[in-house]
């Protein structure tokens, strides 16, 4: 079998063993293994001896800069054939950028580079881009989030975006980038040559000024099908911009990520006709703006329009309460195509709770996944929920967690899960106090049907 292992020190015997068993495989994951210099030695060795390797995820590990430049003279053996390569979170430094420029320039093999969370800052980003911009690199999907990028490294990575067809996937979320960088990327990005399909941009100082031109981006490239743009606090305003972008009929966005970015319920009145317009939309994320039950009532007009297509709606921390779930209700009645809920961290109480698991039992609701944790509720609505777990085949997860249900409210649970109508696979019931004899109960439920996990 490949090697996939996470969370174990690797030393002696059992490092030997398993550098035995790399000689044959085709994909390695060794993250959060404690590995250094010395295991990237042999990992060199695997790399220019194994032509089957296409995957190798090395994530969260101290390599450093020095044990990256090891894997590297296996990477350019002419006998190496990777394709993907996951080095996030391994204390690198700009210092070993030329030793993968030099990969990229010389490997059309390597499709997918991931060095997240790494201190590559300008410099480094700078070389990397040399590489990047080499004929033969041929990288499809690339992550440089909190890479210590500044506005500096806009220029090169614009050049990459004009220059690189093959490029499908840019991670740049959690740098210093602010809007004369992302306007300067959107040059990039309008190119003919450009083809990305996923934009991930959170917490790099986007504002109002710049969502023009992001907006801009949106109605002249339909290859765009993933953008994430959320903690950047552009506002009301920006989302308005960004929105004239998004109904554009040349617009195909699928999925779209907007948390934290200082939106209200003004916002709300675009996101509802968005909702209800853009068919090719199925996955949306609202976490942590104020949009309030005036917000949810208008989001709530879209949800129940027939040509709304949405697959999975992020709502937490949105300062919802019981007052917008008959709302919510109707919406789960009526709306068939939803799967996925997160509705937690809002303070929806027992009353709230209680009517949204009215639309949850409707026929028509294909829900598969609900949050509720964190909503002020109590095993006062327990029998509300219970019924839904009972009946409710389609419904594989519920998260409860950080709700006041006691051994009551976790007893009816407990019965409805035993229900053999019951299909659910996960029962999320994390930071809730219940006493041993339930525990034991639990315990005992979750041995007695394979396919469930309770977990707390």
């Amino acid at each position: 079998m490949d090697p996939d292992i996470q969370c174990e020190e690797l030393t002696g015997s059992r490092w030997t063993e398993l550098v035995s068993s790399m000689k044959n495989s085709k994909s390695i994951r060794l993250d959060d293994c404690s590995l250094s210099r010395s295991h990237c030695e042999d990992l060199c060795s695997v790399l220019s001896t194994n032509q089957s390797l296409k995957e190798l995820k090395l994530s969260n590990n101290e390599l450093k800069d020095d044990g990256v430049e090891v894997l590297c003279k296996g990477l350019l053996t002419p006998s190496c054939n990777l394709e993907l390569l996951w080095l996030q979170n391994c204390s690198l430094t700009g210092a070993c950028c030329e030793s993968l420029r030099s990969v990229l320039s010389k490997k059309p093999s390597l499709t997918e580079l991931h060095l997240g969370d790494n201190k590559l800052e300008t410099a480094g980003g700078k070389v990397l881009c040399k590489g990047l911009l080499d004929s033969n690199c041929k990288i499809r999907n690339l992550t440089l989030s909190y890479c210590e990028l500044t506005k500096d490294n806009a220029e090169l990575l614009t050049s990459v975006l004009c220059a690189k067809p093959t490029l499908k996937e840019l991670n740049l979320s959690n740098n210093e980038l602010g809007d004369a960088a992302i306007k300067q990327l959107c040059r990039g990005l309008m190119d003919s040559n450009c083809n990305l399909e996923l934009l991930h941009l959170e917490n790099c100082g986007v504002t109002a000024e710049s969502c023009a031109d992001l907006s801009n981006v949106l109605r002249t490239k339909p290859s765009l099908i993933d953008l994430a743009v959320g903690d950047n606090k552009f506002g009301d305003a920006g989302l308005a911009l960004l929105c004239q972008g998004l109904l554009h009929p040349n617009c195909k966005v699928q999925k779209l990520w907007l948390w934290e970015c200082d939106l209200t319920a003004a916002s709300c009145k675009d996101l509802s006709n968005l909702i209800r317009t853009k068919e090719s939309l199925i996955e949306m994320s609202l976490i942590t703006n104020s949009l309030g039950d005036a917000g949810m009532d208008l989001l709530c007009q879209g949800l129940k329009d027939p040509k709304c297509k949405l697959q999975s709606l992020w709502l937490r921390e949105c300062g919802l309460t019981s007052a917008c779930c008959e709302s919510i209700r109707s919406v789960l009645s009526t709306n068939m195509s939803l799967k996925e809920l997160q509705i937690g961290s809002n303070k929806l109480e027992d009353e709230g709770v209680k009517l949204i698991c009215e639309g949850l039992r409707q026929p028509s609701c294909n829900i598969e996944s609900i949050w509720l944790g964190d909503s002020d509720a109590t095993a006062g609505c327990c029998d509300s929920i219970a019924a839904v777990i009972s009946t409710k085949q389609c419904l594989r997860e519920i998260d409860l967690s950080n709700n006041m249900l006691e051994d009551a409210g976790v007893r009816k649970l407990y019965e409805a899960v035993k229900s053999p109508n019951c299909k659910l696979k996960h029962l999320v019931l994390y930071d809730i106090y219940w006493s041993s004899e339930v525990d034991d109960e639990l315990q005992a439920l979750e041995e007695s049907k394979p396919g469930l996990k309770i977990i707390s």
